[in-house]
């Protein structure tokens, strides 16, 4: 087999077809309603989430069987019923189509895995073992959630505001690179666990302390303090 592609998706306003409504398909639906997809569930049956969501206009629920047009104009194709028939039918027809396709517990039937995912804020930290093996995927993901804890989404929404300004007001290529580089620390990420209500400031400070070592012009100093009155 193979080596898997590993990749990260944009999946806003896709078309994606989960086909089942038990437990499985409701966490596979779930997700990609987190991802932004338009997702369509097909199944006569359906667990309360999953009603939930369609009451809530999130997902189409089609209360009634497979059909093999069901899975026209999507994107990808997920089958999670507990009958094989159906799930290979949905595979025959999504490979037919040319698209996406994942049979769930059966990595002969699909052109893609699911990783199992550590997500913090904008870190997603993905974890596969190319179908071989799930349970060893969920222990490394447990193990990981113990390291990456809830500051590094504090973190990355502070590295991306900063990374922002520093990119736009910061002309000197070599200087935003080492301002970036120097920020990249344990230290700022102990600051977002112990410290989150000031650990922003912390960071403004810091930044405004380099520019002026680096003494570029005096326009850095201007445009941090604008920076700070805006915020």
């Amino acid at each position: 087999m193979n080596q898997h592609y590993a990749m990260m998706i944009d999946l806003t306003s896709r078309r994606c077809l989960v086909v089942g409504g038990g437990p499985v398909a409701e966490r596979k639906a779930c997700s990609l309603v987190e991802a932004g997809a338009n997702v369509v569930v097909v199944s006569l049956t359906a667990t309360p989430r999953i009603k939930q969501l369609a009451l809530m206009g999130q997902v189409e629920w089609l209360k009634r069987t497979y059909r093999q047009a069901d899975g026209e104009h999507c994107f990808l194709v997920i089958a999670a019923t507990n009958d094989k028939q159906v799930n290979l039918a949905v595979y025959r027809d999504a490979v037919a189509r040319g698209q996406w396709i994942n049979v769930v517990d059966q990595p002969a039937l699909c052109n893609f895995t699911v990783p199992s995912t550590v997500k913090r804020g904008k870190l997603q930290i993905a974890i596969s073992t190319s179908g071989v093996s799930p349970a060893l995927a969920k222990k490394i993901r447990r193990e990981l959630e113990q390291s990456y804890g809830d500051e590094y989404s504090l973190y990355l929404d502070l590295m991306q505001e900063v990374r922002g300004w520093i990119q736009q007001e910061v002309s000197d290529a070599s200087l935003r690179y080492q301002l970036m580089k120097e920020l990249v620390s344990d230290r700022w990420i102990e600051q977002c666990r112990t410290n989150p209500e000031g650990v922003r400031d912390l960071m403004l400070r810091w930044i405004k302390k380099q520019l002026s070592i680096y003494t570029w012009e005096g326009v850095h100093h201007e445009t941090i303090g604008c920076w700070n009155e805006k915020k």
